[in-house]
């Protein structure tokens, strides 16, 4: 998964930076506030996905001493940087710039360019959109879940935030034309200004939606609750297990899950039985609950 998930990441950022190029030399020319936004906005998503780049391959470090559970929290923390680069370079430039354009004004000159931008930008950034939309729904077809819940629900954050970020990339590309037609139709810049806060605004959303994602992941945020009943599914499937008194899980890295459990073992059962069934339901929660990294059983009574 994170090798499919590296190379979503590097489609997206190749595309981002010839898009970002691209938009800042047609928003000169024609003097669109909108195009400008578009440029950060794509300028913002490239420093994104770098940092992306560094949460795949820093969450993927072998466990070591110091570091028992992996390094796989890293990936979130890179993560969360990102959405802050969104919401700082891009959302906040975008509202800015369109705010000003609307107090004063600006001369709206050669658009042609930014029309081709504009068509060729959207070109790039549906294949990119592509991209990560066919890693997802692979993934949500292993996992037999909807793909939009699978997307809400991801703990893969590199994934989630190419998603979200080209998705909001291809609305911004509708909105920054509308602008654009608008003000070449009625000979006002309001129009180009409007379109660009809007932008900022749909930028905003977005990486107000991944921080929250993320920090809720470092918080130490729980398996989904359709996880969790597969996990107590094989628990209570063991012979050997009369209950299951507390079950906790925990996301430790994209796709990985911790899972800690207190059982109530049948009363008949002998020391070497309950570690054999502990080694067994080890085993299976692994081959056939999907991402379990860690498994710890501890044998307590029902309190009755």
């Amino acid at each position: 998964m994170k090798g499919e998930s590296l190379r979503t990441v590097l489609v997206a950022a190749a595309a981002n930076l010839a898009i970002a190029l691209a938009k800042l030399v047609a928003g000169l020319v024609g003097g669109s506030a909108a195009m400008l936004s578009e440029a950060a906005h794509s300028a913002a998503d490239t420093v994104t996905e770098l940092l992306l780049l560094v949460a795949v391959r820093r969450s993927g470090r072998p466990a070591d001493r110091r570091h028992p559970f992996g390094h796989g929290k890293a990936g979130f923390v890179w993560a969360l940087m990102a959405a802050v680069t969104t919401l700082v370079g891009g959302a906040g430039f975008s509202i800015t710039n369109g705010l000003h354009e609307i107090g004063h004004g600006e001369d709206l000159s050669n658009l042609t360019p930014a029309y081709i931008v504009l068509a060729a930008s959207f070109v790039f950034e549906g294949i990119s959109f592509a991209r990560g939309l066919a890693q997802l729904r692979a993934e949500a077809a292993r996992r037999r879940v909807g793909v939009v819940r699978l997307a809400r629900m991801t703990s893969d954050t590199a994934l989630k935030a190419v998603l979200f970020e080209d998705a909001a990339a291809l609305c911004g590309l509708l909105v920054a034309a509308t602008g654009l037609v608008a003000s070449q139709l009625t000979g006002s810049a309001l129009w180009d200004g409007a379109a660009s806060v809007v932008i900022g605004l749909l930028l905003l959303v977005v990486a107000l939606t991944l921080i929250q994602a993320n920090m809720s992941l470092l918080i130490g945020q729980a398996a989904t609750q359709r996880t969790e009943t597969g996990i107590r599914a094989v628990l209570l499937a063991q012979p050997e297990v009369e209950d299951v008194v507390e079950l906790l899980t925990m996301m430790i890295g994209p796709g990985e899950i911790l899972v800690a459990a207190k059982i109530d073992f049948r009363d008949e059962s002998s020391a070497a039985g309950v570690e054999r069934a502990c080694e067994e339901v080890d085993r299976r929660l692994r081959d056939q609950i999907s991402g379990v990294k860690h498994v710890f059983l501890d044998p307590t009574p029902t309190r009755r």
